[in-house]
């Protein structure tokens, strides 16, 4: 083609361009460093031969295009049709959207434009450029065809986005996809237009001249550089591996020897030939001057070259030698295994030899070095220049990277051989042989086990020197030698450090048989002192010689055996060996020894016999002695000498007891000796006979020394009452002498006249002696004495009384006329012969009155000293370094005690003189309450005040009241410190002005608190949102001014939906998160830091912005919506905006469907199905968690409004005023905002963001309340639906504020809500302007009632007035109208008010009676994804009508919609866990996890009939719980409980209740095991957390019983003076699980009655709202980590909507039986009834006699208190274990023990289970247990284990009449026995506490004694008057 034509076609081109308005993109290029060495160079070039490509490309698609152009254009005239424009509602149709439509469609057309596909040429370009190794491969080629498949699509979507953006201008439209950057420019290049030949002759003549290399010299040198370099390398590379084995040194050496040998030769050869073609004359005659220096450097270059390339081949030649495919020349190193510092290793190490080899490389490369220029050689100066020889660096580290792998692959086989060694013996040397042998050494080895280990290392070292000593390899032949033998040796040193210690410990032995025989050498030859020590030797010998000296000989034989062993492989010292001959001659020489012991106890057994003999005669005369010296006694009559005589008769005594002990001697050396023991019946009899006169004596003695005492003693020192009895005392034991002695003197009478055989003189001679017996004549002087000194006690008892006082005194002296008052000096004896008895009825009068007023005196000193020993308690406060008051209420008991007590004593007559005293100390206790009171006032004020003015923001923003608390904190440290100094009562108390300066800062904290709750006020007012938090809430939030982040956890206080807010690093708030985590930006940055602290300022903001995002989002997707499809749609925009959006163009759509044609219903409605459907589908898939809830929603959302549309088509509404359709919650979208319309009432939609939640199902209820409501809210009323438990009138008000997008708080009120709270709430909801539902509401008391109408109608006429501010209560309150009041009613529930009239007529009621079941389980299985959503719903409904039908009807029985729901909940989470599955399966398995927790055992049956017949066919698949059951049965063993079925199916069903409820009851009688599963389920999930076995987390658990507290205790409550608020137990608790950010899951048990006064405060928690409201404003939300956890024993006092909110799981003890705690009691029994015997015998005794007892109590009994089974076999575990377990401890050998078991269990039995029945039942059970031990119960017989029953009770009485006595076999004893042992009480015992012993008495307090004694709990039963409090109170008095 022509210069011409190409131009003609390129113009043509362009006009083409110009005229389609066509410009095409330019052509991407590969890499522009590729192939060339200069980059513009290349760049050119590629450009110019690209371009030529570029033109036919655009000429191909021009030419094309204007074809396609042509056609299209014809056709459309033929057609004249415009595109179809889509239909869109009218607000839609604005310029700018016109303008994106049309750009969207110009561009799908721009589009459809065919594009050139990318050419296969630069494909292989591409490929060109990856390397090789990473296309190989199958799965490489796959990866490079998908890589090729992705350039070529990008290529394709490339070319259409640069068309677009060349043909189109894109409209500033904001939703417009981003289609890309700008296009890229062509780049430079040369202009090529210019003249080119002269330069290029220029160019060849320049290279003529330049170009030396051209020269013929230069071409001879080269010539001759071949010949001599060709066939020659610098090294003979040969000869390496025929040298052989070599070491490093040798390599290097010979490499430097050859390598200067071949540089001398060169050196002399080849230089002197090229040094004579340059001495040539012709070498460089046509060379100019000026180009000789360039032509010589030609050839220093062209020499370097030649050396250059010999060096290199000799490096190539040296690396081939290495090459692993050619071994032939390869060089063998010798290189060696060593044993050095206890390590193997390699000489030389792998690096050595690897820095040799690569060493020969340096060699070759430093050769060469010293060869001149040519042009310096010729030159000759001094100066001479080396041509560079240097190899290039590359080539030097390949050769060595080369060499390095060659080296180490051939190192492998010598590396391996050496891991052989480090495999088999590196334990030998690491530590691992020398920790065996010491943990060898350390336990007890036999002699065997050492040789055993002693012959293994030996063998070991045997082993290793059989090992060849050299191992070859191509490179290597390695050296053995020097490892072995380090291996050899250290083997050997482990077995000599084994022999030694054998040696060592045969030595040891031999010693220690030395050390036996040298003892028994000592022993044998000693002389016994005693014939005891003889009995000790003889017996001792007698052992030695048989049983020792065997043991020994076999000892020495052991030794024998070591020794022979130890001969042959240890070598002994010299005292070894001494030692072994002497072990082995000790046997022979032990004979003689023996011998000769023979002799010496023979001469020690006659010496001992004649010394017994001696001492028999001796003790014989002493004790005929010692009787006639008691003869003497009888003779005693003397009174003035009673001293001597008790002096007399202990000497008598200490004899008697030397004798006794001479006695015990005797006998014990006649027992040694065995002789017969001798018996001394004279000395016991004289014993006893002398036991009377020392007490006798002794007596007289005392009572001569007390008279004297008393007589002649201090007379105020006397004491009437104590020495009348004292007297008394005397008296009785001197009366019991006179009795004793008269009758022993009778008895002796007799005697002798049964002697004498007949009545004679001497019986007469007989009475006069007994008449005239000294003894008795003693008694009676003294008796005599004593009745005299009676007389005088009158006497004492009046003047000796304590209470006398000089005043007394004075006035008896005025009696007798003289002065009375005893000194020092008085005694008893003076007294009396003054002769005062005339006066003493005065006198007595006196005394009387003294008495009295001494004991008020005494009484106020007691009070007075009760305080030295009263103290504060105090304990330190937080970090405060501060005390606190704590536990005063003891201190105010007694003050309140005592100042009744004064104040009584101030009214006695007797006060007068210490009038003044008792007034004072009433003072003074007064003062002490009050100040007592006042403190505690100011401490709870400081307490509360403390943590807000720590911080130092309150304090900025409350100036003056921090000042005025800086005082009070001031005064209080003061005070406490002074009270911590000294904490005692009365020391605390004495600091001077105390009441005074804690009334002031009561008076301070008043104001305080008064100017804090106007702050906090002033803090409402600006945001009224703070209306619904606690003054608590509100200064935590406040509090928290310089770090906005610590405000994050209180903003779901404030807003329902914001969990959380997004700050920038700035502190900026930038954006707003759901606590479902779902994110929405807003519209503006809100800046923190501009609010200067001020919290309520930056939350207005977030506020505002808050609505004005939410409207932006919900714009911005109203515009959306069209544009994509709605499947898409419903993923991109936040769930409310989704549902709020999609309800708006529902309502469009709809009412332009009822407008356009009278089948538009019908289409429509079609296509709703459609998009319900696409919906659907997506909830069946894999969804996100926030997504899910959004679809959930709208599918619920989506199918009432496809059948509100059914509705209409079926009633034929025509038109868009029919009241089918304006009934309706309609949204509009009108002057850019959200309208809500139903009825003839229009809302604003609120735009609060209410994060995103599920919606309720709406149903006919729903949507007449919906009407109720709105028509309220529209007429300015409230709004109040009716109606029972589980109707939804809560959740259906909630919904409806979901609906409009209002804030709705829920509160649920309790009785306990007074005026003042309630006033504060609607402060809230008048200036907030939201919605608030009043649970419950009519709980709050009827006088509050009252005031609240006033409050709401306050605010509604307010609203009908239009104000924009009001009055509310004396405060100012902005007004926003769209408040709203909805109240919820349980009418005739326990505990309801009715309201006042003045408060009805202020709402409108909507009655709420049967939600439509079946249609809410509908809409919400097909929310879930069901799709036989309508089948199944039936399903549930019948389930529950039939279940209500034929079950039995129970208290904790509902089958309501919270029932219903909880079904549903539990069919959802197996839906979403298992989306295959049969519908019907999951259905049926959620119906049995939910209700059949709650059913009675005998309901159970019926209830599987119902589900078999609605779910016919269906099987259940077994769950898998293996992980579950594994942890259990562990946590179980834990616990010591028994893993049976019963236990872990409640298990199972509680956690299963624990997903799909927040709120559960486990109800059941005691002992069903509760608590127990509780406990393990918690452990279990605990463990299996640890485990990581699913995603269970671990458990927290708190226990409450609410009914042992109030309820203000329990909740919370104000105080009624102050009104300050006091958190109770619950609210502490709730709060601190609520706020923790752990994962663990949390529960909250409440175990206790329930009844409706506490657990009502707890519906709103208990119901979807999942929140606790306290009185005192407080909202807690619930986390969902929390469960709250109920334990009752039935639901009789709780209403429907408790049981309806809660799940059940019913426990019957009779299901679990007794059995297991059988079980898990007998393993805790310890040693001895731990061993088997003792319990397969209690096992069996069990199981032989409890079942039939039982029955025969059951059938048979008649119990005043029923019990059950369970509770009467534990009874029987403790009443056995406190019988026998301490018994049998003590004596755990006894052979007794079987016996005693078996008696204690009988006894436990019938004191258990027989206990609890009356009279009838006790005889009936006595023959029980007497037929069936004694084997006649045919049915039960004696099982075989236990045997014959050895412990049968007596034929007389009942079993109930005896108790067994565990003394040796032990016995039973009739209670009776007992009676004679028990004590009426000491002798202070009062009369009227005296209880007479009985049977009854005595075995009731012997088991009350028992279990008292034991901490066992007993309860007793019985009828009035059955003496138990008695017994109770006796038992008490004794203890």
């Amino acid at each position: 083609m022509s210069d011409d034509e190409e131009k003609e076609d390129k113009d043509t081109i362009t006009a083409e361009k110009e005229a389609l308005n066509l410009k095409l993109p330019p052509i991407m290029y590969p890499s522009e460093d590729i192939g060339t060495d200069s980059p513009l160079q290349s760049k050119l070039l590629k450009f110019r031969r690209t371009k030529d490509q570029a033109k036919r490309l655009n000429q191909i698609v021009t030419v094309g295009a204007i074809k396609k152009h042509v056609r299209v254009s014809e056709e459309k005239k033929k057609r004249s049709l415009r595109a179809p424009e889509p239909k869109y509602p009218s607000t839609m149709y604005s310029d700018l959207r016109r303008r994106g439509e049309n750009y969207i469609f110009m561009k799908k057309c721009v589009e459809s434009h065919p594009i050139v596909p990318i050419q296969r040429e630069w494909l292989d370009n591409m490929l060109e450029l990856v390397p090789q190794s990473l296309k190989n491969g199958r799965e490489r080629e796959q990866l490079v065809e998908n890589l090729l498949n992705e350039v070529t699509t990008e290529f394709e979507r490339s070319m259409k986005r640069y068309l677009v953006q060349s043909v189109l201008v894109r409209p500033p439209v904001s939703w417009l996809e981003d289609e890309g950057g700008r296009l890229l420019e062509s780049p430079l290049g040369l202009d090529y237009s210019k003249p080119w030949h002269s330069s290029y002759l220029q160019a060849r003549n320049q290279i003529s001249e330049n170009l030396h290399v051209l020269h013929p010299t230069l071409r001879t040198l080269l010539d001759l550089g071949y010949t001599t370099f060709a066939n020659r390398l610098l090294l003979d590379l040969t000869g390496f591996r025929a040298k052989g084995p070599m070491d490093c040194e040798s390599l290097r050496n010979d490499v430097s020897i050859n390598a200067r040998k071949t540089e001398e030769k060169l050196m002399n050869t080849w230089y002197p030939k090229v040094i004579h073609i340059f001495t040539k004359k012709e070498a460089h005659d046509d060379i100019k001057a000026e180009k000789l220096d360039s032509f010589y450097n030609c050839v220093s270059t062209l020499m370097s070259n030649q050396l250059r390339d010999l060096l290199k081949r000799t490096v190539e030649g040296f690396v081939d030698l290495f090459d692993p495919n050619d071994r032939k020349w390869l060089p063998i190193f010798k290189m060696e295994l060593t044993f050095d510092d206890e390590k193997m290793d390699f000489y030389p190490t792998f690096q050595d030899l690897q820095e040799v080899v690569g060493g020969v490389v340096d060699w070759i490369g430093e050769t060469l070095k010293n060869v001149q220029t040519v042009q310096s050689w010729l030159a000759g100066g001094p100066t001479t220049v080396k041509l560079s020889t240097d190899l290039p660096d590359h080539i030097l580290n390949g050769a060595f990277h080369t060499l390095r792998e060659a080296v180490n692959l051939n190192l492998q086989g010598p590396k391996e051989h050496f891991n052989e060694y480090v495999e088999k013996y590196s334990w030998l040397i690491n530590g691992t042989a020398v920790d065996q042998i010491q943990t060898f050494q350390a336990e007890d080895h036999t002699f065997d086990e050492y040789t055993e280990l002693i012959e293994y290392f030996s063998n070991l070292a045997k082993e290793i020197m059989m090992l060849p000593n050299l191992a070859h390899f191509p490179m290597v032949r390695l050296d053995c030698d020097d490892l072995k033998e380090g291996l050899v040796n250290k083997v050997k040193s482990y077995a000599n450090l084994l022999l030694n210690d054998i040696a060592t410990k045969h030595r040891n032995e031999n010693e220690s048989i030395c050390i036996e025989f040298e003892n028994i050498k000592e022993h044998a030859l000693k002389v016994p002192e005693t014939t005891e020590e003889m009995m000790e030797l003889i017996s001792y010998v007698e052992n030695a010689r048989t049983k020792g000296v065997q043991e020994l000989a076999l000892r020495i034989q052991e030794c024998q055996r070591r020794m022979n062993y130890l001969l042959d492989v240890f070598i002994f010292p010299p005292e070894d060996l001494d030692l072994n001959a002497r072990v082995l001659l000790w046997p022979q020489n032990i004979n003689p020894i023996f011998d000769e012991n023979d002799e010496l106890i023979e001469n020690a057994k006659r010496k001992g016999e004649t010394d017994l003999v001696t001492k028999r005669e001796k003790l014989i005369l002493e004790v005929e002695k010692e009787t006639r010296r008691m003869g003497e006694f009888m003779e005693y009559a003397e009174l003035e000498r009673m001293q001597q005589y008790v002096t007399d008769v202990r000497v008598l005594q200490k004899r008697i007891q030397e004798a006794e002990d001479m006695v015990a001697f005797i006998n014990k050396e006649e027992g040694l000796l065995k002789w017969e023991l001798t018996k001394y019946p004279e000395l016991d009899k004289l014993k006893v006979s002398v036991e009377p006169y020392q007490k006798f004596f002794s007596f007289i003695l005392r009572w001569q020394r007390t008279e004297k005492r008393w007589m002649d003693g201090g007379f105020l020192d006397l004491n009437g009452e104590s020495m009348e009895t004292d007297v008394d005392e005397f008296f009785r034991e001197i009366y019991k002498s006179l009795r004793f002695f008269q009758l022993k003197q009778k008895k002796e009478a007799q005697e002798k006249r049964k002697a004498a055989g007949k009545r004679s003189v001497i019986d007469e001679k007989i009475e006069e002696d007994i008449k005239d017996n000294p003894t008795v004549v003693m008694c009676s002087a003294v008796m005599e004495q004593i009745r005299s000194f009676k007389e005088y006690i009158p006497t004492v008892t009046i003047l000796c009384n304590p209470g006398l006082r000089a005043r007394h005194w004075k006035e008896m002296s005025e009696i007798v006329g003289y002065d009375l008052t005893p000194g020092s000096g008085t005694t008893l004896r003076k007294v009396l012969k003054l002769n005062l008895a005339p006066y003493l009825e005065k006198f007595e009068v006196i005394s009387a009155g003294a008495s009295k007023e001494f004991s008020l005196e005494k009484a106020m000193h007691v009070m007075i000293n009760t305080w030295d020993d009263i103290t504060f308690h105090i304990s330190p406060y937080r970090d405060t370094g501060v005390s606190i008051l704590s536990a005063v209420d003891e201190i105010q008991a007694i003050l309140d005690d005592q100042i009744v007590k004064t104040q009584t004593m101030r009214g006695s007559p007797f006060i007068k003189p210490f009038e003044k005293e008792i007034k004072a100390w009433e003072d003074r206790l007064i003062r002490i309450q009050e100040t007592i009171d006042e403190w505690l006032k100011v401490q709870a004020q400081w307490l509360y005040l403390e943590p807000i003015f720590c911080s130092e923001d309150i304090m900025q923003q409350m100036p003056e009241e921090g000042r005025q608390f800086q005082t009070v904190d001031k005064h209080w440290r003061d005070v406490m410190k002074y009270c911590a100094k000294d904490p005692k009562v009365l020391a605390a108390m004495s600091l001077t002005g105390l009441l005074e300066k804690l009334q002031d800062c009561s008076d301070l904290l008043d104001k305080i608190t008064k100017g804090l709750n106007a702050y906090l006020e002033k803090k409402r007012l600006f945001f009224p949102r703070f209306f619904f938090l606690s003054n608590d809430e509100m200064l935590e939030i406040l509090s928290e001014t310089k770090d906005p982040l610590r405000v994050q956890p209180h903003l779901k206080k404030c807003f329902e939906g914001i969990a959380k807010l997004e700050f920038l690093p700035n502190l900026d708030i930038s954006a707003m998160y759901s606590a479902e985590g779902e994110r929405v930006e807003l519209i503006s940055l809100i800046s923190t830091a501009q609010a200067r602290g001020a919290v309520e300022k930056w939350l207005i903001q977030v506020e505002d912005l808050m609505l004005k995002s939410v409207h932006q989002v919900i714009a911005l997707s109203w515009v959306a919506y069209p544009q994509s499809e709605r499947k898409d749609w419903v993923r991109e925009w936040p769930g409310q905006v989704v549902l709020c959006v999609s309800q708006m163009y529902w309502t469009i759509q709809t009412q332009e469907s009822i407008s356009s044609e009278p089948e538009g219903l019908k289409s429509y409605y079609k296509h709703l199905q459609l998009q319900l459907n696409d919906i659907v589908s997506l909830v069946r898939g894999k969804l996100s968690k926030q997504t899910r809830i959004t679809l959930g929603a709208l599918v619920t959302i989506d199918v009432h409004a496809r059948d509100v549309v059914m509705d209409m088509i079926e009633m034929g509404v025509s038109t868009d005023t029919d009241f089918q359709w304006l009934a309706q919650l309609r949204y509009y979208w009108e002057w850019e905002n959200v309208r809500v319309r139903i009825i003839n009432c229009n809302v604003k939609y609120a735009y609060e963001y209410l994060g995103n939640s599920p919606r309720l199902v709406i149903t006919p209820l729903t949507d007449r309340c919906y009407r109720t409501l709105i028509g309220a809210f529209y007429l300015n009323l409230g709004g109040a639906p009716e109606g029972p438990a589980g109707t939804g009138k809560t959740e259906t008000t909630k919904d409806l504020a979901k609906a409009l997008a209002v804030q709705c708080v829920v509160f649920n009120c309790s009785d306990g809500l007074d005026y003042l709270a309630m006033g504060k709430f609607f402060k809230g909801l008048a200036s907030s302007g939201a919605w608030a539902c009043f649970d419950e509401f009519n709980r709050i008391e009827l006088e509050v009632l009252s005031v609240v109408a006033q409050q709401i109608l306050c605010i509604q006429r307010a609203i009908q007035l239009k104000l924009e501010v009001f009055n509310f209560e004396g405060t100012e309150l902005k007004l926003n109208p769209n408040c709203f009041v909805a109240i919820t009613m349980n009418p005739g529930y326990a505990g309801r008010s009715e309201l006042p009239d003045n408060l009805k007529v202020l709402f409108r009621t909507v009655a709420m009676m049967v939600p439509n079941y079946a249609l809410i389980a509908e809409i919400s299985l097909y929310s879930y994804g069901f799709l036989n959503a309508k089948p199944l719903s039936v399903k549930i409904v019948m389930t529950y009508r039939l279940c209500s039908e034929q079950l039995s009807s129970q208290f904790h029985y509902d089958y309501g919609m919270r029932a219903v729901k909880a079904v549903l909940v539990a069919a959802g989470n197996l839906k979403l866990k298992f989306p295959n599955e049969n519908e019907d399966v999951l259905l049926l398995r959620s119906i049995q996890d939910v209700n059949e927790p709650k059913f009675l055992s005998h309901d159970i049956p019926l209830f599987n009939g119902i589900t078999s017949d609605l779910f016919p066919g269906v099987k259940l698949p077994e769950a898998d719980y293996n992980d579950f059951l594994e942890c259990a049965y562990e946590c179980c063993r834990a616990h010591n409980l028994q893993p049976v079925k019963v236990f872990l199916d409640k298990m199972i069903q509680t956690y299963e209740m624990m997903i799909v409820r927040h709120g559960f009851m486990l109800v059941g009688e005691p002992y069903a095991g509760k608590t127990k599963v509780l406990h393990v389920l918690a452990d279990t999930l605990t463990l299996m957390n640890e485990r990581s076995y699913g995603e269970e987390e671990k458990v927290i658990h708190r226990t409450v019983n609410p009914k042992s507290i109030t309820m203000g205790q329990l909740f919370g409550q104000f105080d009624p003076v102050s009104h300050e608020w006091t958190d109770g137990i619950v609210a502490n608790t709730f709060r601190e699980f609520a706020l923790s950010e752990t994962p663990d899951r949390k529960w909250v048990v409440f175990d206790g009655p329930i009844d409706t006064l506490w657990i009502e405060s707890m519906n709103t928690v208990l119901d979807d709202n999942k929140k606790l409201c306290l009185m005192s404003g407080e909202i807690i939300q619930m986390s969902a980590q929390m469960s709250l956890i109920f334990e009752a024993m039935d639901l009789s006092q709780a209403s429907p909507a408790t049981v309806s909110r809660c799940g059940m799981i019913y426990m019957e003890p009779l299901q679990l039986g007794w059995q297991p705690l059988v079980t898990s009691w007998l393993h805790t029994l310890k040693e001895p009834l731990d061993r088997k015997e003792y319990q397969d015998l209690l096992q069996e005794l069990f199981d032989w006699l409890t079942p039939s007892a039982l029955r025969i109590r059951q059938k048979k009994f008649k119990e005043l208190i029923p019990t059950s089974n369970s509770n009467v076999v534990v009874s029987l575990t403790r009443l056995f274990e406190v019988l026998l377990c301490n018994v049998a401890a003590e004596d755990p050998n006894s052979k007794h023990i079987r016996v005693w078991i078996m008696a204690c269990f009988i006894f436990s039995l019938i004191w258990s289970v027989g206990g609890t029945c009356d009279t009838d039942g006790r005889l009936v059970f006595d023959s029980f247990i007497r037929e069936i031990i004694t084997g006649k119960n045919e049915e039960h017989p004696i099982p075989p284990a236990v045997g014959k029953w050895e412990c049968n009770f007596d034929e007389r009485g009942l079993v109930y009449d005896y108790t067994y006595e565990m003394k040796n076999r032990g016995r039973w004893v009739h209670w009776n026995e007992l009676i004679r042992s028990s004590s009426l009480g000491d002798k202070k015992t009062k009369i009227q506490e005296i209880i007479v012993p009985t049977m009854d008495t005595i075995r009731y307090t012997f088991l009350m004694d028992l279990c008292l004694t034991y901490e066992k709990i007993l309860s007793w039963r019985g009828w009035t008057r059955g003496a138990k409090e008695c017994l109770a109170l006796r038992w008490e008095r004794s203890v």
